[in-house]
């Protein structure tokens, strides 16, 4: 039993999931590409418009299929920025490549364009951005200097499904895009992800690089005659089982985005006052942005107030977390990246504090937390 009344997240039963499920024991089929997986895979290419979208294991298993699909090597950089999960890192440093953190905006809490053109050498290969909370990056901006350094975009969108920016989805302004269906994510099936190809450049080896590196899959479309090893590659194929419940959750997306937003916009609206008076900064969302309330955060003065804060909810039986440690102040970012300095992540990560925000969470419990936020006055 949790040892909190209002957790920081809850995972969501919304629709037909544990039907799926059950009748995808019943098929006698559950390990990877199955019936679920393919009508997964189908619904996310007609959501998303993407020419490819596999499921994986996980959004790191995504992640390190582009980095397979780059074919990098040692001495090869990407450009990424220093507040993210280790698997945005991971992915390329495995290759061989050396992560080169950026730091971030402080209004989005987004890679910051404005130092892409400082960064590149010879020897850059890609830029990630990471669509924090799932706030558009300046695609433009950074689109603009991959282009005339010749360089990949692969977005990192595992908080940023169904986000746009400027009219657009996120996810698919890079050659590559990864999702995450991690048990935190507005769609879930505990563990999982998926790799979305823009464009047919990736297409067919994607393919082959998610079947242990064979041609598995042309074999079974009657391609060949039979199949085997002809490419790098590992296993990062999902049970049909997750996909049958990330199926149910995909088909209630608008059920599910509707009252994450109502949640989301509520914080917004009723916390605004009280933040302004405690030197407290809520979410930025440019006008162009839309974004999928995936996160909503609150930054305070300093980390002694934040930790006070974290407490004080802790005190009422409510979880309010921190995020991301900086990258390149970890000790394995301090050994690959060299001393980089990211001056905006090391001061956010101190001061960031996120609110619990999930499917299941009623409006009486949101009342709860937001009674518990406007009686601390430790700001």
């Amino acid at each position: 039993m949790s040892d909190f009344d209002i957790p920081y997240n809850k995972p969501a039963v919304v629709g037909d999931e544990m039907a799926y499920m059950q009748d995808a024991v019943a098929r006698g089929r559950i390990s990877g590409d199955g019936e679920y997986s393919k009508r997964c895979h189908a619904l996310l290419r007609e959501m998303l418009g993407a020419a490819k979208v596999l499921l994986t294991t996980n959004c790191t298993h995504a992640l390190d299929m582009t980095g397979l699909l780059l074919d990098l090597k040692p001495g090869d950089e990407v450009i990424l920025p220093s507040f993210t999960f280790v698997s945005t890192a991971n992915a390329y440093a495995l290759r061989g490549a050396r992560p080169v953190f950026a730091d971030i905006r402080p209004d989005t809490l987004n890679l910051d364009e404005a130092q892409l053109e400082s960064l590149v050498t010879p020897r850059t290969r890609a830029i990630v951005p990471v669509h924090y909370a799932g706030v558009g990056c300046e695609m433009d901006a950074i689109l603009d200097v991959a282009r005339r350094h010749d360089l990949e975009v692969i977005e990192d969108n595992a908080h940023g499904l169904l986000g746009t920016y400027r009219g657009r989805l996120l996810g698919s302004f890079g050659s590559m895009s990864t999702l995450s269906f991690h048990e935190t994510k507005n769609f879930t099936c505990g563990e999982g992800g998926a790799l979305v190809i823009n464009g047919e450049r990736f297409a067919e080896r994607a393919e082959i690089v998610r079947e242990k590196g064979t041609n598995r899959a042309k074999f079974f479309r009657g391609e060949v005659d039979r199949y085997t090893w002809v490419d790098l590659g590992s296993s990062f194929l999902p049970s049909d089982l997750l996909a049958a419940y990330l199926l149910a959750q995909l088909e209630k997306r608008q059920q599910v985005q509707a009252r994450r937003l109502a949640q989301w916009d509520r914080y917004d609206g009723e916390l605004a006052e009280w933040a302004s008076e405690h030197g407290v900064r809520l979410p930025v969302v440019p006008p162009h942005c839309v974004h999928p309330a995936h996160i909503f955060y609150l930054l305070f003065p300093s980390l002694e107030v934040r930790q006070r804060f974290i407490g004080h909810l802790k005190e009422r039986r409510i979880l309010a977390v921190s995020h991301y440690v900086p990258l390149n102040i970890s000790e394995h970012g301090r050994k690959l990246g060299g001393l980089q300095r990211c001056p905006v992540s090391e001061d956010v990560a101190d001061r960031l504090v996120r609110l619990p925000l999930y499917y299941d969470l009623s409006a009486d419990e949101q009342s709860r937390v937001i009674e518990a936020v406007r009686s601390f006055h430790g700001a």
